[in-house]
């Protein structure tokens, strides 16, 4: 609801009286929320966004326009805009009901052409995809501001706050040596975790590394970081059928750092990691 004031001026034989102040309200008809599907956020990850509105008056709302800044933040290399429209990526629905798609600008992110009809609601559902422009550490947050605009109405502004998935991001690789490798050989499989989260993982994160080996190897030596591991403390190894696992939390691995360059402003990530190696004759 918006108030507004106003007060009249009577002017007679040179001289100006002012009335007295009036004061009325005009009832906003259109109202509007917006909400993240999923409230967190990670490196090169997608999010989508709802904005629900609704329009209480007696007279549809036709035309309006809805502006989005996609997370727009200020930093020491100027404002920087940390979310990327994927194209073709958008819903938009009429009291419940699919609608054709509403035009859409990619920069500055608009969509035009909505309709509310009189006592109805309408839904923009779009998605966006995290860019190298979004803050990656322990708190960090994009907030996303929208403003829905149009002919007769007072602009709304609606937002919605996402944080960071704090959290370990993992991903594990696997080689082998020597290729080829001789009958009754020595071969050797290290593992290379990668940490892209922003939180490390630690023993009571129970990580474990598990594999079948095939061909099964015998008299195994295994080294974590670099440091010996011995069985059955460490892991377990079944000479039998090849099963190898390692002890539950045993496995643990540093956390990303992010760097933000100074001059563009987008953030460069560099995993930790935590390498397994585990060599045994054929």
């Amino acid at each position: 609801m918006a108030q507004f004031t106003n007060q009249a001026q009577l002017s007679y034989n040179n001289s100006v009286t002012n009335s007295n102040i009036a004061v009325g309200e005009i009832l906003e008809v259109l109202s509007a929320k917006k909400t993240a599907v999923r409230t967190s956020y990670e490196q090169n990850g997608t999010v989508t966004y709802v904005i629900s509105m609704v329009n209480s008056g007696t007279t549809p709302l036709n035309g309006l326009t809805i502006t989005d800044n996609l997370g727009e933040y200020s930093s020491h290399c100027g404002p920087l805009t940390p979310l990327t429209y994927v194209p073709d990526a958008i819903l938009y629905y009429v009291n419940g009901k699919i609608q054709n798609t509403p035009t859409v600008t990619a920069d500055p992110f608009t969509v035009t052409g909505i309709n509310i009809p009189a006592g109805g609601s309408a839904v923009i559902v779009y998605e966006v995809k995290v860019n190298q422009y979004a803050p990656l550490g322990v708190k960090d947050r994009i907030v996303n501001r929208a403003t829905i605009s149009g002919d007769c109405i007072t602009p709304v502004n609606v937002s919605e706050t996402i944080k960071t998935t704090d959290a370990p991001l993992l991903s594990i690789t696997k080689s082998i040596s020597p290729i080829p490798v001789a009958e009754n050989g020595r071969l050797t499989y290290t593992f290379v975790i990668s940490n892209t989260g922003n939180t490390a993982v630690e023993e009571c994160d129970l990580a474990t590394v598990t594999d079948t080996f095939d061909p099964k190897l015998s008299d195994l030596t295994v080294t974590f970081n670099g440091t010996a591991w011995t069985s059955p403390t460490k892991y377990t190894y079944n000479e039998n059928t090849g099963e190898f696992a390692t002890v539950a939390g045993k496995i643990t691995v540093p956390a990303a750092t992010y760097k933000q360059n100074k001059k563009t402003g987008a953030w460069s990530v560099t995993p930790g990691t935590a390498t397994l190696v585990v060599t045994g004759t054929v």
